[in-house]
């Protein structure tokens, strides 16, 4: 009787293992189990990169597309734009003046010590700017390497100047 019971109970229990879907034909392991999970991580990965590269691409449209509105601004505004290099010019060479007229106010010792510090560039306008003895006194403050620099670079701008009125 015990064993009839037995016997039942296993038709029973192969009967629900029967009807029950199988997954993808395999019974789940732990080998199963961890080769789903690194193709679900293979997957994630390559649809991640797929969405970066989606990214990029829309980002190098975006800029390709800035760039030719821009070419096409520049060449719309070129005339103006030479009135607006004119004006630039007229604004630096205030700021030229007004930077002389500050050296010119200051000591020559202090403004030698700052003056040194500036690009040659701006030693020159501001020093061609500036009174010829408001300069002068700047120059004898200045080491005698910078103040070389500077009247070598000022003589050298005289002479091409010179050039230019023959």
């Amino acid at each position: 009787m015990l064993t009839a019971a037995t016997a039942a109970l296993a038709i029973v229990a192969n009967a629900v293992d029967a009807a029950a879907p199988s997954t993808k034909g395999a019974p789940q392991t732990r080998l199963g189990s961890a080769i789903e999970t690194d193709l679900g991580a293979r997957d994630a990965s390559a649809a991640q990169r797929n969405r970066a590269l989606d990214v990029r691409e829309q980002a190098a449209r975006a800029a390709e597309a800035r760039l030719q509105a821009d070419i096409a601004a520049r060449q719309q505004a070129s005339p103006s734009a030479e009135k607006a290099a004119d004006a630039g010019a007229e604004t630096t060479g205030q700021q030229y003046d007004n930077l002389a007229r500050i050296y010119q106010a200051m000591k020559p010792a202090r403004a030698a010590i700052i003056f040194e510090q500036l690009d040659m560039e701006v030693q020159m306008q501001v020093a061609q700017r500036m009174r010829e003895r408001s300069t002068a006194m700047i120059l004898a403050a200045m080491t005698p390497k910078g103040a070389a620099t500077l009247s070598m670079a000022l003589a050298h701008r005289y002479v091409s100047q010179a050039k230019k009125k023959r």
